[in-house]
């Protein structure tokens, strides 16, 4: 039996990032929880739980540089460096690729490939409630706890365009942010037609005592 901390240890994840993706499965239990229909809660857990464990090799590690601390920038970036050099410079093949080692279920990495802002519109036609939950559940938490999903798309809207510059319009675009809000504002409609709570339910408060669970989650 190993467990997320075990894991998240053996591959040597950021604290933060560790944190983060604690707190997308704390939200994803939340409403794995509430749900009125039949779900499979393990793979959405488990796609949630290690859904971020190559974004390493993407990170602009001055951003947030107490993210860094206490080891430090460089000490990061020698992992940055390592991490690419096994898993490329592409986050999403980096994350398929941790979570195949893994051995984690075919569905949890199916979901683990489409959470990214670029694959919202895709769910909303996925028959899967599972895959919407994971994409939405990521959609929730910010780099420093959870977040309203308009709050969590602007901040990543911001993130997005101080790396990549402004000449870069797939993301930053008006009409293509707008068309992005308007999804995923469809597809947390979708979800909570059939959860039993409001999305303001969900807050850090609400997830504490699953996020701090999440740590010890086992993983066969």
């Amino acid at each position: 039996m190993r467990t997320s901390r075990e894991i998240y240890e053996k591959y040597n994840i950021m604290p933060a990032l560790q944190l983060h993706q604690l707190r997308v499965a704390a939200v994803g239990k939340l409403i794995c929880d509430n749900v009125t229909k039949p779900i499979n809660e393990r793979d959405v857990i488990l796609a949630c739980l290690f859904h971020d464990m190559g974004n390493i090799v993407k990170f602009d590690l001055t951003y947030f540089p107490e993210f860094s601390e206490p080891k430090g920038i460089q000490y990061w970036k020698g992992v940055q460096e390592e991490y690419i050099a096994k898993y490329g410079s592409d986050q999403h093949g980096a994350n398929e690729a941790i979570a195949k080692e893994l051995g984690l279920p075919e569905k949890s990495i199916t979901y683990i490939k489409n959470i990214r802002f670029s694959e919202i519109t895709s769910a909303l036609t996925d028959t899967s409630l599972e895959r919407k939950i994971c994409q939405y559940a990521d959609l929730r938490v910010g780099p420093h706890g959870v977040l309203s999903m308009n709050e969590r798309i602007a901040e990543g809207r911001a993130r997005y365009s101080k790396r990549r510059g402004p000449e870069s319009t797939a993301v930053l675009a008006e009409e293509i942010f707008n068309a992005l809000l308007c999804d995923a504002r469809e597809l947390e409609a979708q979800i909570f037609a059939n959860v039993k709570i409001e999305s303001t339910d969900i807050t850090d408060d609400a997830i504490k005592g699953d996020m701090e669970d999440m740590w010890d989650y086992s993983v066969l």
